[in-house]
């Protein structure tokens, strides 16, 4: 069996809250639930969300050289961390960037990611089912 971490990154927290129009209406421990069934015997499935970047990279630096894949919405730091970036390329474990939105569609700012070439690839604006695409990915 494999495992994978979800990372999400500042905001995500509020799924269900914020935004719903745009992020759905569904907190992200209620949507991990579901995937947790889905993978259930495929996958042993970990979740960690963090407003800090610190925090964040602490838990990359922790898991990328044990874990078999890693999920991050690294929400706006996508678009602000080197740093991230960094820890990215560092580490074994391959990485699948996910946006809920199309982050390609929204203010400029959000069209660069400093994760993206790093990764093993990028799912964007299809939802929370981007989640599920890239374990998907890291299962096969």
């Amino acid at each position: 069996m494999k495992t994978i971490s979800i990372i999400n990154g500042p905001n995500l927290n509020l799924l269900g809250k914020r935004e719903p129009d745009i992020y759905g209406s569904l907190t992200f421990e209620e949507y991990f639930m579901e995937l947790q069934a889905l993978f259930e015997d495929k996958a042993e499935l970990h979740y960690f969300q963090s407003n800090s970047e610190g925090a964040l990279l602490d838990y990359i630096h922790k898991i990328g050289f044990s874990h078999d894949g890693i999920v991050l919405n690294g929400g706006a730091y996508t678009h602000t961390s080197i740093a991230i970036g960094d820890a990215i390329k560092a580490i074994t474990t391959p990485v699948i960037e996910v946006h809920i939105s199309n982050v390609h569609a929204r203010e400029s700012f959000r069209h660069h990611s400093y994760f993206s070439a790093h990764c093993a690839g990028v799912l964007v604006g299809l939802g929370l089912k981007g989640y599920e695409l890239a374990i998907r990915a890291l299962l096969d």
